[in-house]
Protein backbone atom coordinates (compact mmCIF):
# COMPACT_ATOMS: atom_id res chain seq x y z
CA UNK A 1 0.00 0.00 0.00
CA UNK A 2 0.87 3.73 -0.35
CA UNK A 3 0.73 6.40 2.03
CA UNK A 4 -0.95 9.07 0.86
CA UNK A 5 0.56 11.38 3.49
CA UNK A 6 2.62 14.78 2.14
CA UNK A 7 6.40 13.49 2.43
CA UNK A 8 7.24 17.58 2.86
CA UNK A 9 4.49 17.75 5.76
CA UNK A 10 5.69 14.86 7.30
CA UNK A 11 9.47 16.43 7.05
CA UNK A 12 8.10 19.13 8.47
CA UNK A 13 6.70 17.48 11.02
CA UNK A 14 9.80 15.47 12.33
CA UNK A 15 11.92 18.37 12.03
CA UNK A 16 10.05 19.41 15.30
CA UNK A 17 11.78 16.59 16.98
CA UNK A 18 15.25 16.96 17.49
CA UNK A 19 16.02 13.36 18.47
CA UNK A 20 14.69 11.70 15.21
CA UNK A 21 17.48 13.72 12.89
CA UNK A 22 20.23 11.55 15.54
CA UNK A 23 21.80 8.23 15.22
CA UNK A 24 21.59 5.20 17.40
CA UNK A 25 24.43 2.34 16.65
CA UNK A 26 26.18 4.80 14.19
CA UNK A 27 22.81 4.42 12.12
CA UNK A 28 20.01 7.26 11.82
CA UNK A 29 17.60 6.33 14.50
CA UNK A 30 14.13 4.47 14.31
CA UNK A 31 12.42 5.47 17.56
CA UNK A 32 9.18 2.68 17.87
CA UNK A 33 8.91 2.62 21.46
CA UNK A 34 6.07 5.35 21.30
CA UNK A 35 3.40 3.28 23.43
CA UNK A 36 6.11 3.41 26.80
CA UNK A 37 6.62 6.71 25.78
CA UNK A 38 6.65 9.97 22.78
CA UNK A 39 9.19 11.59 21.83
CA UNK A 40 9.26 15.64 22.48
CA UNK A 41 9.13 18.90 20.19
CA UNK A 42 11.22 21.21 20.35
CA UNK A 43 8.49 23.45 21.49
CA UNK A 44 7.93 22.02 24.53
CA UNK A 45 11.47 21.40 25.65
CA UNK A 46 11.87 25.50 25.10
CA UNK A 47 8.50 26.43 27.15
CA UNK A 48 10.49 24.31 29.76
CA UNK A 49 13.55 26.15 29.26
CA UNK A 50 11.85 29.38 29.23
CA UNK A 51 10.12 29.32 32.59
CA UNK A 52 12.89 27.78 34.55
CA UNK A 53 15.18 30.49 33.23
CA UNK A 54 13.06 33.75 33.14
CA UNK A 55 9.53 32.84 34.83
CA UNK A 56 10.24 30.34 38.04
CA UNK A 57 8.49 31.07 40.72
CA UNK A 58 6.40 29.02 43.05
CA UNK A 59 2.38 28.94 42.74
CA UNK A 60 -0.18 29.59 44.76
CA UNK A 61 1.39 31.28 47.81
CA UNK A 62 3.43 33.99 46.77
CA UNK A 63 1.89 37.85 46.08
CA UNK A 64 4.99 38.96 44.29
CA UNK A 65 5.21 38.77 40.30
CA UNK A 66 6.63 35.93 39.99
CA UNK A 67 4.56 33.72 41.89
CA UNK A 68 1.39 34.57 40.20
CA UNK A 69 2.23 34.84 37.22
CA UNK A 70 3.31 31.26 37.58
CA UNK A 71 -0.13 30.52 39.36
CA UNK A 72 -1.53 31.93 36.08
CA UNK A 73 0.43 29.87 33.57
CA UNK A 74 -0.60 26.63 35.94
CA UNK A 75 -3.88 27.07 36.15
CA UNK A 76 -4.24 27.99 32.54
CA UNK A 77 -2.89 24.96 32.03
CA UNK A 78 -5.52 23.27 33.94
CA UNK A 79 -7.83 25.18 31.57
CA UNK A 80 -6.06 23.87 28.46
CA UNK A 81 -6.44 20.46 29.57
CA UNK A 82 -10.02 21.13 30.43
CA UNK A 83 -10.41 21.89 27.13
CA UNK A 84 -8.99 19.17 25.43
CA UNK A 85 -11.24 16.57 27.53
CA UNK A 86 -14.48 18.70 27.16
CA UNK A 87 -14.75 18.76 30.84
CA UNK A 88 -17.15 20.50 32.14
CA UNK A 89 -15.38 22.72 34.50
CA UNK A 90 -11.69 23.27 35.35
CA UNK A 91 -12.55 21.35 39.08
CA UNK A 92 -12.72 18.82 36.81
CA UNK A 93 -8.86 18.38 36.35
CA UNK A 94 -6.71 17.42 38.99
CA UNK A 95 -3.02 17.23 37.97
CA UNK A 96 -1.34 14.01 39.13
CA UNK A 97 2.37 12.46 38.65
CA UNK A 98 0.80 10.48 35.71
CA UNK A 99 -1.86 7.22 35.34
CA UNK A 100 -0.53 5.11 38.00
CA UNK A 101 -0.62 7.70 40.54
CA UNK A 102 -4.18 8.89 39.07
CA UNK A 103 -5.56 5.51 39.55
CA UNK A 104 -4.17 4.76 42.71
CA UNK A 105 -6.28 7.96 43.98
CA UNK A 106 -9.42 6.75 42.80
CA UNK A 107 -8.78 3.23 44.67
CA UNK A 108 -7.60 5.06 47.84
CA UNK A 109 -10.11 7.42 48.23
CA UNK A 110 -12.84 6.33 46.16
CA UNK A 111 -12.50 2.81 46.62
CA UNK A 112 -11.65 2.56 49.98
CA UNK A 113 -14.42 4.85 51.21
CA UNK A 114 -16.96 4.17 48.89
CA UNK A 115 -16.71 0.49 48.79
CA UNK A 116 -17.57 -2.65 51.33
CA UNK A 117 -17.65 -6.83 51.50
CA UNK A 118 -19.41 -8.23 48.48
CA UNK A 119 -19.42 -5.28 46.52
CA UNK A 120 -17.75 -5.95 42.96
CA UNK A 121 -15.69 -4.14 40.88
CA UNK A 122 -14.90 -5.20 37.18
CA UNK A 123 -12.09 -5.14 34.88
CA UNK A 124 -10.47 -6.46 31.77
CA UNK A 125 -7.91 -9.24 30.90
CA UNK A 126 -5.79 -6.94 28.94
CA UNK A 127 -5.44 -4.25 31.86
CA UNK A 128 -1.80 -2.73 32.82
CA UNK A 129 -0.87 -3.86 35.87
CA UNK A 130 -1.34 -0.41 37.12
CA UNK A 131 -5.06 -0.97 36.78
CA UNK A 132 -5.25 -3.96 38.12
CA UNK A 133 -2.98 -4.19 41.67
CA UNK A 134 -4.47 -0.74 43.01
CA UNK A 135 -8.20 -3.09 42.78
CA UNK A 136 -6.15 -6.11 44.14
CA UNK A 137 -5.19 -3.50 47.31
CA UNK A 138 -8.33 -2.20 47.55
CA UNK A 139 -10.12 -5.81 47.68
CA UNK A 140 -7.80 -7.00 49.89
CA UNK A 141 -8.99 -3.66 52.69
CA UNK A 142 -12.63 -3.45 51.76
CA UNK A 143 -13.67 -7.11 51.20
CA UNK A 144 -14.91 -6.16 47.90
CA UNK A 145 -14.52 -8.70 44.64
CA UNK A 146 -12.06 -8.34 41.32
CA UNK A 147 -14.37 -9.74 38.61
CA UNK A 148 -12.11 -9.51 34.77
CA UNK A 149 -13.54 -9.81 31.47
CA UNK A 150 -11.75 -12.71 29.91
CA UNK A 151 -9.89 -11.88 26.13
CA UNK A 152 -10.97 -13.26 22.53
CA UNK A 153 -8.22 -14.75 20.30
CA UNK A 154 -7.76 -11.79 19.12
CA UNK A 155 -7.27 -9.53 21.78
CA UNK A 156 -10.29 -8.73 22.66
CA UNK A 157 -13.49 -8.55 24.59
CA UNK A 158 -16.85 -9.90 24.33
CA UNK A 159 -19.37 -7.30 24.86
CA UNK A 160 -22.03 -10.05 26.24
CA UNK A 161 -19.13 -11.58 28.39
CA UNK A 162 -18.57 -7.81 30.21
CA UNK A 163 -22.55 -7.93 30.64
CA UNK A 164 -22.75 -10.86 32.19
CA UNK A 165 -20.48 -9.78 34.77
CA UNK A 166 -22.75 -6.62 35.59
CA UNK A 167 -24.96 -6.38 38.16
CA UNK A 168 -26.45 -4.82 41.34
CA UNK A 169 -22.99 -5.61 43.07
CA UNK A 170 -21.17 -4.15 40.64
CA UNK A 171 -20.12 -0.58 42.13
CA UNK A 172 -16.99 0.18 39.88
CA UNK A 173 -15.90 -0.51 36.46
CA UNK A 174 -11.79 0.13 35.69
CA UNK A 175 -11.48 -0.48 31.86
CA UNK A 176 -8.45 0.40 29.56
CA UNK A 177 -9.40 2.91 26.56
CA UNK A 178 -6.50 1.48 24.27
CA UNK A 179 -4.01 -1.96 25.51
CA UNK A 180 -0.48 -0.75 25.76
CA UNK A 181 0.31 -4.52 25.01
CA UNK A 182 -1.56 -5.31 22.53
CA UNK A 183 -3.24 -1.68 20.83
CA UNK A 184 -6.86 -3.25 21.04
CA UNK A 185 -9.55 -0.30 21.02
CA UNK A 186 -12.29 -0.97 23.73
CA UNK A 187 -16.10 0.00 23.23
CA UNK A 188 -15.59 2.57 26.02
CA UNK A 189 -18.55 4.22 25.30
CA UNK A 190 -20.97 1.14 25.42
CA UNK A 191 -19.03 -0.06 28.20
CA UNK A 192 -20.24 2.87 30.35
CA UNK A 193 -23.36 2.95 29.27
CA UNK A 194 -23.79 -0.52 30.47
CA UNK A 195 -22.25 0.03 33.72
CA UNK A 196 -24.24 3.19 34.40
CA UNK A 197 -27.18 0.58 33.74
CA UNK A 198 -26.39 -1.58 37.19
CA UNK A 199 -25.25 1.99 38.82
CA UNK A 200 -21.60 1.24 38.75
CA UNK A 201 -19.10 4.17 38.67
CA UNK A 202 -16.42 3.94 35.21
CA UNK A 203 -13.01 4.66 35.51
CA UNK A 204 -11.17 4.96 32.15
CA UNK A 205 -7.40 4.30 31.66
CA UNK A 206 -6.79 6.56 28.92
CA UNK A 207 -3.25 6.60 29.19
CA UNK A 208 -2.63 4.83 25.39
CA UNK A 209 -5.30 6.72 23.91
CA UNK A 210 -5.26 10.31 23.92
CA UNK A 211 -2.16 10.56 21.74
CA UNK A 212 -4.40 9.11 18.70
CA UNK A 213 -7.37 10.33 18.76
CA UNK A 214 -10.07 12.70 20.82
CA UNK A 215 -11.31 12.30 23.44
CA UNK A 216 -14.71 14.19 25.01
CA UNK A 217 -15.14 13.06 28.76
CA UNK A 218 -18.78 14.68 28.16
CA UNK A 219 -19.99 12.80 25.37
CA UNK A 220 -18.12 9.25 27.16
CA UNK A 221 -19.99 10.15 30.42
CA UNK A 222 -17.42 8.34 32.00
CA UNK A 223 -16.78 9.13 35.82
CA UNK A 224 -13.03 9.52 35.99
CA UNK A 225 -10.54 9.28 33.05
CA UNK A 226 -6.57 9.08 33.78
CA UNK A 227 -4.20 9.75 31.17
CA UNK A 228 -0.12 10.69 31.63
CA UNK A 229 1.64 13.72 29.68
CA UNK A 230 5.20 11.44 28.84
CA UNK A 231 2.69 9.64 26.52
CA UNK A 232 1.14 12.62 24.88
CA UNK A 233 4.27 14.35 23.70
CA UNK A 234 4.92 15.98 27.26
CA UNK A 235 7.44 16.05 30.23
CA UNK A 236 7.35 13.14 32.42
CA UNK A 237 6.41 13.17 35.89
CA UNK A 238 3.12 14.78 35.12
CA UNK A 239 -0.61 13.03 34.72
CA UNK A 240 -4.08 13.92 34.46
CA UNK A 241 -6.91 12.87 36.71
CA UNK A 242 -10.84 13.81 35.55
CA UNK A 243 -13.66 13.27 37.65
CA UNK A 244 -17.00 14.34 37.64
CA UNK A 245 -17.06 17.38 40.06
CA UNK A 246 -20.17 16.71 42.26
CA UNK A 247 -18.00 13.04 42.66
CA UNK A 248 -14.60 14.58 43.50
CA UNK A 249 -15.70 16.93 46.18
CA UNK A 250 -17.75 13.49 48.10
CA UNK A 251 -13.86 11.70 47.97
CA UNK A 252 -11.59 12.43 50.77
CA UNK A 253 -8.16 13.65 50.24
CA UNK A 254 -5.49 10.94 48.93
CA UNK A 255 -2.73 13.04 50.32
CA UNK A 256 -2.70 15.31 52.87
CA UNK A 257 -0.68 18.66 53.49
CA UNK A 258 0.11 22.58 52.11
CA UNK A 259 -2.20 24.06 49.30
CA UNK A 260 -5.66 21.25 49.99
CA UNK A 261 -7.29 22.66 52.69
CA UNK A 262 -9.44 25.47 54.07
CA UNK A 263 -8.23 25.79 57.97
CA UNK A 264 -5.97 23.56 59.87
CA UNK A 265 -6.19 23.76 63.62
CA UNK A 266 -4.90 21.10 66.35
CA UNK A 267 -8.30 20.25 66.58
CA UNK A 268 -9.40 19.53 63.38
CA UNK A 269 -8.91 20.21 59.58
CA UNK A 270 -10.70 21.26 56.38
CA UNK A 271 -10.45 20.57 53.55
CA UNK A 272 -10.87 22.72 49.74
CA UNK A 273 -12.78 21.42 47.09
CA UNK A 274 -11.44 20.01 43.81
CA UNK A 275 -8.99 20.36 42.55
CA UNK A 276 -6.68 21.60 45.53
CA UNK A 277 -7.83 19.09 47.57
CA UNK A 278 -6.14 16.14 45.43
CA UNK A 279 -2.68 18.28 44.80
CA UNK A 280 -1.28 18.73 48.18
CA UNK A 281 1.93 20.08 48.34
CA UNK A 282 4.07 21.68 45.42
CA UNK A 283 3.25 19.88 42.23
CA UNK A 284 5.50 19.68 38.94
CA UNK A 285 4.78 23.47 38.27
CA UNK A 286 7.25 23.59 34.91
CA UNK A 287 6.16 19.71 33.84
CA UNK A 288 2.64 20.88 33.82
CA UNK A 289 2.82 24.45 31.88
CA UNK A 290 5.05 22.17 29.53
CA UNK A 291 2.30 19.84 29.51
CA UNK A 292 0.06 22.29 27.90
CA UNK A 293 2.60 23.16 25.47
CA UNK A 294 2.64 19.74 24.70
CA UNK A 295 -1.25 19.63 23.87
CA UNK A 296 -1.42 23.05 21.95
CA UNK A 297 1.32 21.40 19.98
CA UNK A 298 -0.96 18.40 19.19
CA UNK A 299 -4.17 20.43 18.32
CA UNK A 300 -2.16 22.18 15.42
CA UNK A 301 -1.10 19.26 14.06
CA UNK A 302 -4.37 18.08 14.04
CA UNK A 303 -6.11 14.72 14.89
CA UNK A 304 -7.42 14.01 11.60
CA UNK A 305 -3.57 13.83 10.65
CA UNK A 306 -2.55 11.84 13.13
CA UNK A 307 -5.26 9.65 12.83
CA UNK A 308 -4.66 9.27 8.86
CA UNK A 309 -0.79 8.72 9.22
CA UNK A 310 -1.07 6.32 12.16
CA UNK A 311 -3.87 3.86 10.30
CA UNK A 312 -1.45 4.06 7.39
CA UNK A 313 1.37 2.95 9.08
CA UNK A 314 -0.62 -0.06 11.75
CA UNK A 315 -2.10 -1.20 8.39
CA UNK A 316 1.03 -0.97 6.11
CA UNK A 317 3.59 -2.34 9.12
CA UNK A 318 0.77 -5.35 9.67
CA UNK A 319 0.54 -6.60 5.78
CA UNK A 320 4.30 -6.64 5.95
CA UNK A 321 4.25 -8.58 8.96
CA UNK A 322 1.88 -10.93 7.73
CA UNK A 323 4.51 -11.98 5.09
CA UNK A 324 7.18 -12.87 7.22
CA UNK A 325 7.32 -16.29 8.07
CA UNK A 326 7.69 -17.53 11.79
CA UNK A 327 6.58 -14.28 12.70
CA UNK A 328 3.17 -14.37 15.07
CA UNK A 329 1.43 -10.87 15.65
CA UNK A 330 -0.01 -10.72 19.36
CA UNK A 331 -2.93 -8.66 19.22
CA UNK A 332 -5.12 -8.70 16.33
CA UNK A 333 -8.63 -7.53 16.88
CA UNK A 334 -9.97 -5.30 14.16
CA UNK A 335 -10.06 -1.85 15.96
CA UNK A 336 -6.56 -1.18 16.63
CA UNK A 337 -4.53 1.58 17.72
CA UNK A 338 -0.83 2.14 16.80
CA UNK A 339 0.86 -1.05 18.45
CA UNK A 340 1.98 -4.02 16.71
CA UNK A 341 3.39 -6.36 19.15
CA UNK A 342 5.00 -9.65 17.95
CA UNK A 343 6.83 -12.93 18.48
CA UNK A 344 9.63 -14.78 16.40
CA UNK A 345 9.54 -18.45 16.38
CA UNK A 346 12.69 -19.49 18.63
CA UNK A 347 13.72 -15.98 19.40
CA UNK A 348 13.78 -14.69 22.90
CA UNK A 349 12.26 -10.97 22.82
CA UNK A 350 14.87 -9.69 24.55
CA UNK A 351 17.12 -10.83 22.07
CA UNK A 352 14.95 -9.21 19.19
CA UNK A 353 15.32 -6.35 21.35
CA UNK A 354 19.26 -6.59 21.46
CA UNK A 355 19.86 -6.51 17.63
CA UNK A 356 17.06 -4.23 17.00
CA UNK A 357 18.90 -1.67 18.92
CA UNK A 358 22.27 -2.68 17.14
CA UNK A 359 20.58 -1.89 14.11
CA UNK A 360 19.28 1.68 15.25
CA UNK A 361 15.80 0.46 15.91
CA UNK A 362 13.90 0.89 19.07
CA UNK A 363 11.30 -1.14 20.29
CA UNK A 364 10.13 -2.67 23.71
CA UNK A 365 10.82 -6.18 24.29
CA UNK A 366 9.10 -7.41 27.90
CA UNK A 367 5.31 -8.19 29.34
CA UNK A 368 5.04 -4.57 29.15
CA UNK A 369 3.51 -4.24 32.67
CA UNK A 370 1.16 -6.70 31.30
CA UNK A 371 2.11 -10.43 32.96
CA UNK A 372 -1.66 -11.97 32.53
CA UNK A 373 -1.96 -10.81 29.11
CA UNK A 374 1.20 -12.75 28.42
CA UNK A 375 -0.24 -15.36 29.98
CA UNK A 376 -3.22 -15.38 28.20
CA UNK A 377 -1.67 -16.08 24.94
CA UNK A 378 1.22 -18.33 25.86
CA UNK A 379 4.37 -16.49 25.21
CA UNK A 380 6.80 -14.62 28.17
CA UNK A 381 6.89 -11.75 26.75
CA UNK A 382 6.46 -9.85 23.07
CA UNK A 383 8.22 -7.64 21.27
CA UNK A 384 6.30 -4.24 20.49
CA UNK A 385 6.83 -1.67 17.24
CA UNK A 386 4.50 1.44 18.55
CA UNK A 387 4.33 4.24 16.14
CA UNK A 388 3.45 7.95 16.09
CA UNK A 389 3.10 10.36 13.91
CA UNK A 390 5.94 11.40 12.81
CA UNK A 391 7.09 7.47 12.16
CA UNK A 392 7.33 7.06 8.31
CA UNK A 393 6.97 3.60 6.02
CA UNK A 394 10.47 3.42 5.37
CA UNK A 395 11.12 3.20 9.60
CA UNK A 396 8.84 -0.07 8.93
CA UNK A 397 10.72 -1.48 6.41
CA UNK A 398 13.82 -1.08 8.14
CA UNK A 399 11.84 -2.60 11.29
CA UNK A 400 10.92 -6.07 9.11
CA UNK A 401 14.62 -6.06 7.45
CA UNK A 402 15.67 -5.90 11.19
CA UNK A 403 13.09 -9.05 11.98
CA UNK A 404 14.93 -10.77 9.05
CA UNK A 405 18.24 -10.09 10.97
CA UNK A 406 17.14 -11.56 13.70
CA UNK A 407 16.13 -14.89 12.04
CA UNK A 408 19.04 -15.01 10.27
CA UNK A 409 21.34 -14.76 13.75
CA UNK A 410 19.15 -16.22 16.18
CA UNK A 411 17.18 -19.34 14.55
Amino acid sequence: MTVSISSDDLNRIRADFPVLSTTSSGVPLVYLDNAATTQKPKCVADRLYKFYTEEYGTIHRGVYQLSQQATDFYESSRETVRGFLNARSISEVIFTKGTTEAINLVAHSFGRAFLKAGDEIVISGMEHHANIVPWQQVCEFTGAVLRVVPLQDDGSILMSDFQSLLSDRTKLVSMVHVSNALGTVNPVSEIVKLAHGVGAKVLIDGAQAVSHFQVDVQSLDCDFYVFSSHKLYGPTGVGVLYGKEDLLNRMPPYQTGGDMIESVTFEKTTFAKAPARFEAGTPAIAEVIGFAEAIRYVQTIGFDFIQKQESLLLAYATEQFEKLSGVTIIGTASEKASVLSFAIDGVHPHDIGTVMDDLGIAIRAGHHCAQPVMKRFGVPATARASFAFYNTTEEIDRLVAGVKRCQELLT
